[in-house]
């Protein structure tokens, strides 16, 4: 029998969404946290244009990709990357800088893929407590060891929703060693932009990274574009473990395209901003505990694990997944991402109908 090495092979597979409703339901999925409209007009044209040269490879330094992003958002277009989502980012980042003599460290509720990525490193994986699911800057500088190398810090956090203030981010750096790196992923950023000022200017500092991603408030989740700012060192040793065609001509030109629509981008952020925040006050006039967002979904907090299991029965029955969150220790909640009004209004009124009858 062939076998995997043995820290893979003492690895769970990444828990992917499951999407297979019963016979004759419609699959409802509000499990994935994508864009609840189609990506800008502008970026379908241009990814289609894009396909007349799908006999040639992409561009691997992703030029005007880079000079779009630094024009729009003033930074350093030799200082950005862009990968194949910034998973991709996520992952090239602990390949390059941990492995089973270093730790990484997160918050305890963090994206579950900052776990799978120190794995596949063989580096450990700690975790620091949050408080009422936000980041909590004070128990992370207390989580740090010796061997510390990389923090992982999401905000808007996956999947609490929750949000922390740059201040706090600052103060954090500020309060790791300088060989410490601070990753900063902020999938999610243009859902907050304009409570507070991006992370950007921080990478300046040679110790932080600052991630972000089409995948959401762009709408370009099926093709896969993420960027990050680093430091010119940190950036040499990653593209070392990148793969160098990482990003089709497709992804890259609809990307830009994208870029070129701010309006549209920031219409769809009203738009989730709207759909969300009243499926919120639904949720809670009823009684269910959800937490203020910041983000494209909703953290749906029950009394307990089993109670959270009943109702994602109720709902997949129907054909309406979300998403439990068992796998990042909150086996008490559901994660629901804002998608159409229909489909919204559907779960709402199944969750209604389940916490009427179960409480």
């Amino acid at each position: 029998m062939i076998r995997s090495v043995s820290h893979i092979s003492a690895m769970s597979a990444y828990a992917l969404a499951q999407l297979t409703p019963p016979a004759g339901k419609r699959l409802i999925s509000l499990s994935q946290n994508e864009s609840l409209r189609a990506p800008s007009p502008r970026a379908i044209s241009a990814a289609a244009r894009a396909l007349e040269a799908g006999h040639l490879y992409p561009d691997p330094d992703w030029r005007d990709l880079r000079a779009a992003l630094s024009d729009l958002h003033g930074v350093p277009a030799q200082d950005i990357l862009c990968g194949s989502g910034s998973m991709e980012l996520i992952g090239c980042l602990v390949l390059a800088f941990a492995d089973q003599q270093n730790a990484v460290l997160a918050p305890a509720h963090a994206y579950p893929y900052f776990k799978t990525a120190a794995q596949l490193a063989c580096a450990r994986y700690d975790t620091a407590p949050e408080t009422d699911g936000q980041v909590c800057v004070d128990t992370l500088i207390k989580a740090v060891r010796p061997d510390t190398r990389i923090v992982f810090v999401a905000n808007p956090g996956n999947p609490t929703s929750t949000r922390i203030p740059r201040s706090e981010l600052v103060r954090l750096r500020e309060n790791l060693s300088g060989d410490i790196l601070l990753v900063i992923d902020e999938a999610y950023g243009e859902f907050a932009d304009l409570l507070d000022a991006p992370m950007f200017d921080q990478a300046g500092r040679g110790d932080t990274v600052i991630l972000r991603t089409f995948s959401k408030a762009y709408g370009l989740a099926g093709l896969r574009v993420g960027w990050g700012l680093f430091p010119p060192e940190i950036a040499t040793e990653i593209r070392k473990v990148m793969n160098p065609n990482n990003i089709s001509r497709a992804g890259q030109a609809a990307a830009v395209a994208a870029l070129a629509d701010q309006a549209y981008m920031r219409d769809t952020c009203d738009l989730t901003a709207t759909a969300r925040d009243a499926f919120c006050t639904r949720l809670r006039r009823v009684g269910f505990d959800v937490p203020e967002s910041f983000t494209n979904f909703v953290l749906i907090r029950m009394a307990n694990a089993d109670e959270a299991n009943r109702a994602d029965k109720a709902l997949r029955t129907e054909g309406v997944f979300l998403r439990p969150q068992g796998g990042v220790g909150l086996a008490h909640c559901l994660r629901a991402t804002m998608g159409g009004a229909d489909d919204l209004d559907f779960a709402a009124r199944l969750l209604e109908r389940w916490i009427r009858e179960n409480r």
